[in-house]
């Protein structure tokens, strides 16, 4: 009886060290792949800051588990780092991605050093009139990108692949998604056209899926340019 006891306890603890030791190789298994998508951004991330001269120190940090929300206060602007979340390197399926992702984050850092009371005012004025920031950091950012040899379709992509279309525009904080969409392609199309007119995104499924959702936008952009119209057009 007891020799049975002794080794059922022994089949037990040999189970328990099993699973412990199985559990300690995921874990080391997480921590080199995180390891290695840090190393990725922040490769990426010094490639955008030095080939835009940003001379303010800015950090770069993954965060796995953590969840980005636009109530939450930005890192950015108060930590002067760019985090990057789980749920949105999750979308960046290549380098030019991955650099549209950091380039915005960048620029919202890199413009807490600007401005009166150590950077704190530009804070307010980014949380006082998020729509229109919104726009201007999609442009800068795809400045950002061409100046570090990235392709800008690469921040189309992965706008249209994490960013959901909202119900409505007037009453969000927030800019619909196809409205930003057609400011980028604009942006592109009239200030860096080599990259369209070479686009490897072209056979790209989610720069496809655009095109194909940005009709009525690129029409009002093509009847634009056929006028020499300088009015600023209301995309939807």
């Amino acid at each position: 009886m007891i020799k049975k006891i002794f080794i059922t306890a022994l089949i037990l603890i040999t189970s328990q060290i099993t699973v412990f030791a199985g559990d300690v190789a995921v874990t080391e298994q997480q921590i080199a792949q995180e390891q290695s998508i840090q190393s990725r951004i922040n490769d990426i991330g010094s490639k955008l800051l030095n080939a835009n001269k940003i001379d303010k120190r800015i950090v770069f940090v993954y965060d796995e588990n953590a969840k980005d929300t636009f109530l939450k206060i930005n890192p950015e602007l108060t930590k002067r780092q760019v985090v990057i979340y789980g749920s949105e390197y999750k979308f960046t399926q290549n380098d030019d991605e991955l650099a549209a992702c950091l380039a915005r984050g960048i620029l919202i850092a890199a413009k807490s050093y600007e401005g009166l009371f150590n950077g704190y005012l530009s804070a307010f004025e980014l949380k006082a009139a998020p729509k229109k920031f919104e726009l201007a950091a999609d442009k800068r950012a795809v400045d950002f990108m061409v100046n570090a040899g990235y392709h800008p379709a690469g921040l189309i992509t992965f706008i249209q692949k994490s960013c959901p279309q909202k119900r409505f525009d007037r009453f969000s904080n927030r800019n619909l998604t196809s409205k930003r969409l057609a400011h980028i392609y604009e942006y592109i199309y009239t200030k860096y056209p080599y990259y369209l007119a070479n686009n490897p995104y072209y056979e790209n499924e989610h720069y496809q899926n655009f095109l194909l959702t940005s009709l009525e936008n690129r029409r009002m952009l093509e009847e634009k340019i056929k006028t020499g119209s300088n009015e600023e057009l209301k995309y939807e």
